[in-house]
């Protein structure tokens, strides 16, 4: 039997997708070793390029690949002194894959792997780094760029964050029920981080919006008192809802351009509701605002009729509760639309002399839009051509390429 070599890269690619956060995983618990489980990982797609397309892609493409790549972690260790030690003691992960999950135990494979990874020990960003990287397969660059963070540094912080697992014996399995809480937040920001890179691919980014949303959904199952899972449930359920007006023929449409009547208002009303049902615990956190401002955007019946004013002290509110100079360039925007250009321009070049976004493209993009609006053409036109240099998708620099031709 075989395959056709389109038909075989289609399924590797959907393999990897798919099972690459549960085959790491698995031998991260056979063998205690992230760097081995990566590589072994990396070796089962290897041989699955070389193989399907003459034997045929399996009935069960992950479980072929885990089997694949736990027969290569066995050889390797097998040639290893130190690995064989390791091989006694199997019973990290030792669970079937196919035998479903005991009582109170959280009840979604993918759910369960990113809870082990948030261990407290590490640092916050080091959690949701390596989770991202372990359970997602975002690469290196695609992690860093997510943090604002320079690639080699980022790589450092994976290395270091190994190491600490290794050097710590910080064991690799779920936490009691009652040590859930301790690493909600950065199981948040994984399914966030996740939704984001979904949301800003075409095409195949609607595979990781629509698991991010799964998993956000089992999140407010499991764990109904807490406020924050539904936050990010209407957060992300209030963007998805307009995703299909997000680009147009290739190029970005920004938020007051979009054709508001193809926005998906059964996915804002539950968005919407959703909120209401975390807010009314009293008890707000910087998803539920995010959710709020998000609610701000969809419910408005036009561009001019948003509330602006609203949306700046929401923005505030965020930048107490989680505050980043990403939420201070959101603010200034907010800031510039109720209180005026000038206003949010001013916050605009305090952040800029700051030098805490140095790189971001959306510092000169939003400096652009702003001085167009306040009639300054040649300012907005360099500071255009900053941001078409710094932009990391072909959407915007379309974007911001059409910007520059109007002026």
């Amino acid at each position: 039997m075989t395959a056709s070599r389109d038909r075989v890269r289609a399924a590797v690619d959907a393999a990897f997708r798919d099972e690459w956060g549960q085959v790491v995983a698995t031998l991260i618990g056979l063998t205690g070793d992230w760097d081995l489980a990566e590589d072994c990982a990396q070796d089962a797609i290897a041989a699955a390029l070389a193989t399907w397309p003459r034997d045929g892609v399996p009935r069960r493409p992950g479980a072929w690949l885990t089997t694949a790549a736990r027969n290569r972690a066995t050889d390797r260790l097998r040639r290893d002194a130190a690995g064989a030690a390791k091989l006694r003691q199997l019973a990290v992960l030792a669970r079937d894959p196919e035998e479903p999950p005991s009582s109170g135990e959280i009840p979604d494979e993918r759910l369960r792997l990113i809870f082990t990874c948030c261990h407290p020990a590490l640092p916050f960003p080091a959690r949701v780094a390596l989770t991202l990287r372990t359970l997602a397969g975002l690469s290196t660059a695609e992690i860093a760029r997510a943090f604002l963070t320079a690639e080699p540094a980022m790589a450092q912080r994976l290395v270091r964050a190994k190491r600490k697992i290794a050097e710590a014996g910080i064991p690799y399995r779920v936490p009691p029920a009652g040590l859930l809480p301790r690493r909600l937040a950065a199981v948040l920001a994984v399914l966030y981080l996740i939704f984001n890179r979904g949301y800003d691919e075409e095409g195949t980014g609607r595979t990781l919006t629509a698991e991010a949303i799964r998993l956000a959904r089992l999140l407010v199952r499991l764990m109904p008192e807490e406020p924050e899972p539904r936050g990010l449930l209407a957060l992300m359920l209030l963007h998805e809802a307009r995703r299909a007006t997000r680009v147009d023929d290739g190029v970005l449409v920004t938020l007051e351009n979009q054709d508001r009547s193809r926005w998906d208002r059964g996915l804002i009303a539950e968005g919407v509701a959703t909120l209401d049902q975390a807010l009314a615990t009293r008890r707000v956190g910087p998803y539920q605002v995010q959710a709020a401002i998000a609610a701000c955007h969809a419910t408005a019946p036009d561009a001019a009729g948003t509330d602006w004013p609203q949306i700046a002290i929401l923005y505030g509110e965020l930048a107490r509760l989680a505050p980043s100079p990403v939420v201070d360039l959101n603010r200034a925007v907010a800031v510039a639309m109720a209180d005026g250009i000038p206003a949010g321009l001013a916050l605009v070049d305090e952040l800029a002399a700051s030098g805490r976004l140095d790189g971001y493209h959306l510092l000169p993009a939003t400096r652009a839009d702003l001085l167009r609006r306040d009639g300054r053409a040649a300012e907005a036109r360099t500071a255009y051509e900053e941001a078409l240099r710094l932009a990391p998708t072909e959407a915007e620099r379309r974007y911001l390429t059409g910007r520059l031709e109007e002026l």
